[in-house]
C-alpha cells in the first residue's frame, strides 16, 4: 500500500467517522423535532377547530339530533390528514378519511392506532361537551420525515466524496517532492555517496535530506576506512604468508640444520599469522553489531591478573601491580577487558629493557575504573603518539607486533564509553592509561 493511499485512507476513514457521527446525531434530532412538529400540528388544529366552532354554538346546536353528518372537503395535497367533530357524543363533522368507530375509541391527548391495516397518530380535545379529535396517517409522515433525511444526507454524501476527491489530489501534490526526492536517490549509483543537494526541495523536506547527508557521510567514512583496513590487512597477511612460502620452500630443497631452522622460522610466521588472524577478529567484532551483552562481567582484581597470567607466561616477576580495586565489577564483558589489558601488557614488555619491570596500577571510583601500564622503554615522540592507535602502525625498525592491539584497545574503550590515552612519562617510558566504566552498585536498604 503506497503512502499516498494509506493517508488517503486515514483521513477519509477519520472524515467518514466524524461525520457520520456528527449526521446521525444530527438525523436523530431531525426526527424527534419533526415528530415533535407535527404534533403540534394536531394538537393545534384541534384547538382552531373547537375555537372555531366556539364561535357560533347556535348554529351548531341545531344540528344535533339531525340526519346526516356534514363531510368536510380537503384537498388533495393534504390527504392522509383526518378529523372528526362531535356534540354530545354525536358527530356532526368529519373528513372522508374519518373513522367514526375508530375515532369514538380515542382517548382524550395524543394515541396511536392501527385502522384497516394503517396506522394513526391522532390527538383528541374534549371541550365543554364539544370533541375533536385530529389524526395524521403515519404513512405521510414516514414519507415526510424520509424526504427530509434524503435531503439532508445526499449533500453530505457529495460533500464526503469531494472531499476524498480534493484529498487524493491534495496528499499527492503534497508528497511530490518525496517522490522526487525518491527519484534522486534511485538515479544514484550504488557508490555515490556525495551529499544531496537540497536546493529544490521543499523546507518540509530539508531535515530528511540533512539527515541522509549526514547518513551518506558516516557511510563514506566507514567505507573509506575499511578500504585501508583491508588493504593493510592484505598487506600485513601477505609478508608472513610469504615468508612462511619461502622458508617451507628452503626446508624442502635442504638437509640437517638448515631445514629444521627453516621450518622453525615457518612455525614463527604461522604463529605470528595466527595472532594478527585473531587481533583482526577481535577488532571486527569489537566495532562490529556483535552483541556482548551476555557476557560474565568480572572483579577488576580478576581482570588484572588473567591479562597478566596470559601477557607474561613465562616471567610473571616483570609485571608489578598495585591495585585498590578490590570488589569492583566491571561493566563490561570479562573477556574483552582481559584482551584491551594483555595487550597494554604485551606492548609494554615488548618494549621495554628485560631487566626492566612493567607497572600495573588499577584504581577505582564512583563510575570508573583506571587501568595504567607504566614501562620504561624508549617511549614515543609526540607525532608518534599520535599514531600509535592507528591499525597496524609500528615504529619505524620494529618488525615486532601485529600494529593492532593499541587499536582493539581503543575500540573497546569507545565501544563501551570508556577512555584510553597514551602519555609520555617524565622519568621514561611510556603511561597507557585505560579507563572502563564500573558497574552501578544498587542501594542497600
Amino acid at each position: 500500500m503506497t503512502l499516498r493511499i494509506r493517508l488517503l485512507l486515514m483521513i477519509g476513514v477519520s472524515m467518514l467517522l466524524l461525520w457520520g457521527g456528527v449526521a446521525i446525531w444530527m438525523l436523530h434530532d431531525l426526527e424527534r423535532e419533526m415528530q415533535r412538529t407535527l404534533d403540534q400540528r394536531l394538537e393545534m388544529s384541534a384547538h382552531m377547530v373547537a375555537g372555531l366552532m366556539s364561535q357560533n354554538p347556535a348554529a351548531w346546536d341545531g344540528r344535533a339530533g339531525k340526519a346526516g353528518v356534514s363531510t368536510l372537503s380537503v384537498p388533495e395535497a393534504v390527504k392522509g390528514l383526518a378529523c372528526q367533530v362531535s356534540l354530545r357524543g354525536e358527530v356532526i363533522a368529519r373528513t372522508p378519511d374519518a373513522a367514526p368507530e375508530a375515532i369514538a375509541m380515542a382517548g382524550i391527548g395524543f394515541a396511536d392506532r392501527e385502522l384497516k391495516g394503517e396506522h394513526w397518530r391522532s390527538y383528541t380535545l374534549d371541550k365543554l361537551g364539544l370533541r375533536v379529535t385530529t389524526a395524521d396517517r403515519l404513512t405521510e409522515r414516514n414519507t415526510l420525515l424520509r424526504n427530509v433525511m434524503v435531503a439532508a444526507i445526499v449533500p453530505f454524501i457529495v460533500a464526503l466524496i469531494g472531499s476524498l476527491m480534493v484529498l487524493w489530489f491534495g496528499v499527492g501534490n503534497g508528497l511530490r517532492p518525496l517522490e522526487r526526492l525518491r527519484q534522486v536517490l534511485a538515479s544514484r549509483t550504488p557508490d555515490a555517496l556525495t551529499p544531496i543537494q537540497n536546493a529544490p526541495m521543499s523546507r518540509d523536506l530539508l531535515p530528511l535530506v540533512d539527515t541522509l547527508n549526514h547518513l551518506l557521510a558516516r557511510m563514506s567514512e566507514t567505507f573509506s576506512r575499511e578500504r585501508r583496513f583491508t588493504s593493510d590487512a592484505a598487506h600485513e597477511l601477505r609478508t608472513p604468508l610469504t615468508a612462511i612460502k619461502t622458508h617451507l620452500q628452503v626446508a624442502r630443497i635442504t638437509h640437517g640444520q638448515e631445514a629444521a631452522v627453516a621450518m622453525d622460522y615457518a612455525e614463527e610466521g604461522v604463529a605470528r599469522l595466527q595472532r594478527t588472524l585473531s587481533q583482526l577478529l577481535t577488532l571486527s567484532q569489537v566495532e562490529g553489531a556483535f552483541s556482548w551483552e551476555d557476557g560474565h562481567l568480572a572483579e577488576a582484581n580478576e581482570v588484572a591478573h588473567l591479562a597478566m597470567r596470559d601477557a607474561a607466561p613465562d616471567a610473571p616477576e616483570r609485571i608489578e601491580l598495585d591495585s585498590d580495586a578490590s570488589g569492583a565489577v566491571l561493566a563490561l564483558p570479562q573477556a574483552l577487558a582481559v584482551t584491551a589489558l594483555r595487550n597494554l601488557l604485551e606492548n609494554a614488555l615488548r618494549h621495554s629493557p628485560a631487566k626492566n619491570s612493567v607497572r600495573l596500577e588499577v584504581r577505582h571510583g564512583p563510575d570508573t575504573i583506571s587501568f595504567s601500564v607504566c614501562d620504561r622503554g624508549p617511549g614515543l615522540g609526540d607525532d608518534e603518539l599520535a599514531l600509535a592507535i592507528q591499525r597496524f602502525w609500528r615504529r619505524r625498525g620494529s618488525g615486532r607486533g601485529s600494529g593492532l592491539g593499541l587499536s582493539i584497545v581503543a575500540a573497546i574503550a569507545e565501544r563501551f564509553g570508556g577512555s584510553f590515552e597514551l602519555l609520555q612519562r617524565s622519568d621514561g617510558g611510556l603511561e597507557a592509561k585505560l579507563t572502563l566504566p564500573r558497574k552501578k552498585q544498587l542501594p542497600s536498604n
